[in-house]
């Protein structure tokens, strides 16, 4: 995890793997062992049984934001738990439909993929629409956000400093109510936006 201490990496590994308390991320505490409530970190839960042949990009795609920042979690939803996030496999475009922030749908839709596109940039980018991040083009291959404006040859699926400080501001303050406000989208958001 970015910039966490833990004590120990097995204990580290073991204590992310856990279930939430109280719906908090849990860290071990670096004088100690003992652990403490990450207050700012928000667990955010998605269901990835509908994205067919893209389900371990999803799950990539959900682990690079894990790696980038602190203030939200992205885990699978557990059997016949509501997620906050919904990822369907489509032969459309890919796109992201956010109801609020962090919580939506994610569609990894074929006709990208057809055309060359990175299948794990495509599932980092639209998570980064689900976390409050708006499409940015034209834009660098360094620029996740920049989606389908990058080419096909680009295959960059992390965050730039810049995008990571973003989603941490979103959801700074422990996920505040002001921030469960429904998210503007005046139109479905595209990786080729």
């Amino acid at each position: 995890m970015h910039v966490r201490t833990l004590t120990g990496g097995l204990a580290a590994a073991l204590l992310l793997s856990l279930p939430p308390l109280s719906g908090q991320a849990v860290a071990a505490e670096p004088s100690g062992g003992t652990t403490l409530p990450l207050s700012a970190a928000r667990v955010l839960t998605y269901d990835a049984s509908g994205s067919a042949e893209f389900a371990s990009a999803v799950d990539r795609g959900a682990a690079i934001w894990n790696e980038s920042v602190d203030g939200v979690v992205l885990r699978p939803a557990a059997s016949g738990q509501r997620a906050n996030i919904r990822v369907l496999a489509d032969n459309g475009w890919p796109r992201a439909l956010p109801t609020s922030l962090g919580n939506g749908t994610v569609y990894i839709g074929r006709q990208a993929v057809n055309q060359g596109y990175n299948t794990v940039r495509i599932s980092s980018h639209e998570l980064g629409h689900i976390l409050g991040l708006p499409d940015r083009k034209p834009g660098p291959c360094s620029s996740l956000m920049s989606g389908s404006s990058a080419g096909v040859p680009c295959t960059n699926p992390y965050p730039n400093a810049a995008e990571r400080a973003e989603v941490e501001d979103n959801f700074q303050a422990g996920f505040s109510a002001a921030s469960r406000a429904p998210v503007p989208t005046p139109r479905a958001a595209t990786v080729g936006d």
